[in-house]
């Protein structure tokens, strides 16, 4: 599946009339760091972090920077941040099909692909799917075309009462388990559209046949939750793990994550390399 380039507004911008001292104080309070502990962390003192919290001091764009990296604040919200105290944002946000992520695209495309015959996605900070293998494909057989649209969101096509959810025998646990990742993400970032997301999907009904009648998992050791799915009579087990980018400079790239589904029994994978055959 080819990249498909998206753009959301993942988080609000800086609230007007604020400054950058109430919301540098709001993400230290969010990460439960005092104000001394700050201080030592980003060589400062914990007299000049209450100055710059009250109003009384304006931070240099070089501490506004090396306080976001110390409370671990998202690429886009440190533009907020240096919105907030004056300076011009640092972190450029190129969309997803300018050349200049020629190379990134090409090397997602390749990743994913070389992941076959196991599936693999990426996704944005809303769940957006901007790129997806074979894999993938196959587990989406018999999601009806109105959910295949674009752009397609992860969460809506596992979720939603037409779409995998009727399939995935683990239903009650596997619904927990992604309601409480993007309960993580809303509390990392300050986000209306994620949140807008999460709402909708957790309104959703969980059909009563995907966990009322299913057969008991098979006794393997439980490493991970695994989201066990139908397909085409047969009962699919996966394990998922997602990566992010290291140290990004650029909004878009922060924001993307690759899903990676692995095989969490011996069936899955023998049934998985003889459809790749």
């Amino acid at each position: 599946m080819t990249i498909v380039p998206t753009h959301t507004d993942t988080a609000d911008a800086a609230p007007a009339g604020r400054g950058v001292g109430p919301l540098l104080r709001a993400w230290r309070e969010r990460r439960r760091v005092s104000q001394l502990e700050l201080a030592l962390r980003a060589d400062s003192s914990a007299r000049h972090i209450s100055f710059v919290e009250t109003g009384r001091s304006r931070p240099s764009e070089e501490m506004v920077l090396r306080l976001a990296e110390h409370l671990d604040v998202p690429v886009r919200e440190r533009n907020s941040l240096l919105l907030a105290a004056g300076y011009a944002p640092r972190y450029p946000e190129t969309p997803l099909d300018d050349p200049a992520l020629d190379a990134l695209r090409e090397g997602l495309e390749r990743l994913i692909q070389g992941y076959e015959p196991y599936p693999a996605l990426v996704v944005d900070a809303t769940y957006t799917v901007v790129a997806a293998n074979r894999g993938i494909t196959m587990l989406l057989d018999g999601v009806p075309e109105f959910l295949l649209q674009p752009p397609l969101n992860a969460m809506r096509l596992t979720l939603h009462p037409e779409g995998m959810a009727p399939r995935i025998r683990n239903l009650r646990e596997w619904r927990g388990h992604l309601l409480a990742q993007m309960e993580r993400q809303i509390a990392l970032h300050r986000s209306e559209p994620l949140r807008a997301l999460y709402d909708e999907v957790r309104a959703y009904p969980a059909p009563e046949t995907a966990d009322d009648g299913a057969e008991p998992s098979p006794p393997v050791p439980h490493f991970a939750l695994p989201m066990r799915i139908g397909h085409d009579g047969r009962v699919l087990s996966f394990v998922s793990s997602i990566a992010t980018f290291n140290t990004p400079m650029d909004v878009t790239v922060s924001e993307l994550a690759i899903e990676t589904f692995l095989p969490a029994d011996p069936a899955t994978a023998k049934y998985l390399h003889a459809l790749g055959d």
